[in-house]
């Protein structure tokens, strides 16, 4: 029986960010933004709610004066990630 695909993760932007985050050790908001193409509104709430899932954390602080929002990837979200895609290789029958 196939694994059911984590919905949280099976947001395309949801899965955009994390998959930017799984590479890096940390990514700013601006640099996220600019890679996915999505608006600041729209990327905020998807942060929001991988952050309330614990899959990320993030960080604001300053950088001189500018506002500087760092994100990076949890444990819990490194291993809800692993899982979705071993789901979704199980799905594609690929090993």
């Amino acid at each position: 029986m196939l694994k059911e695909l984590n919905p949280l993760l099976h947001s395309q932007l949801r899965l955009a960010i994390m998959s930017i985050l799984m590479n890096c050790e940390e990514a700013s908001f601006v640099y996220i933004k600019e890679q996915t193409q999505a608006t600041a509104g729209n990327l905020s709430v998807q942060l929001d709610k991988l952050v309330s899932a614990g899959y990320i954390s993030v960080e604001k602080k300053f950088q001189g004066k500018k506002p500087l929002t760092l994100c990076s990837v949890t444990d819990t979200g490194k291993k809800a990630f692993e899982e979705y895609v071993n789901a979704l290789r199980d799905y594609l029958k690929i090993e």
